[in-house]
């Protein structure tokens, strides 16, 4: 395993950012990082130890809560900026994940209407999917 500069440094060789506006949860429960692809966005945590628990596996409501924001985020945009709360999220967790690993969230809209959205998100270790989801996010009124 490699360093945590040396890491940090490959995810901005490959497009990876720190996330500004994350909140302060995700502060505290990241680093969140972030990265454009074409007009879809990624979401990551790179696991360190603080993100273990007892078995030495990422902890799943790290997973969880990685999986809730990045889906938080893909409905905002969906819903023209507005914000949204999760009213329902299923998670099904497929394998583990460990320290020293790259964890991406990628989601889908599957349909908008006009006070929700529902998506997909899938979030992978390399081509290892980690956590598969469904949400139900509510749009509030600005």
């Amino acid at each position: 395993m490699t360093d945590l500069s040396e890491q940090q440094a490959g995810l901005h060789a490959a497009g990876w950012k720190p996330a500004r506006s994350a909140g302060a949860f995700m502060a505290l429960a990241g680093p969140l990082w972030v990265r454009q692809e074409g007009q879809a966005w990624a979401y990551g945590v790179l696991a360190a130890a603080q993100h273990l628990n007892p078995a030495g596996m990422v902890h799943g409501g790290l997973l969880a809560s990685l999986m809730d924001h990045a889906l938080s985020a893909i409905a905002w945009e969906a819903a023209d900026r507005a914000p949204c709360v999760t009213l329902q999220l299923d998670t099904h967790f497929l394998s583990p994940a460990q320290a020293g690993e790259l964890m991406e969230v990628r989601g889908q809209v599957l349909r908008r209407s006009a006070g929700l959205v529902f998506l997909r998100g899938s979030l992978c270790v390399g081509e290892r999917q980690v956590l598969a989801a469904q949400a139900l996010m509510k749009i509030l009124a600005r």
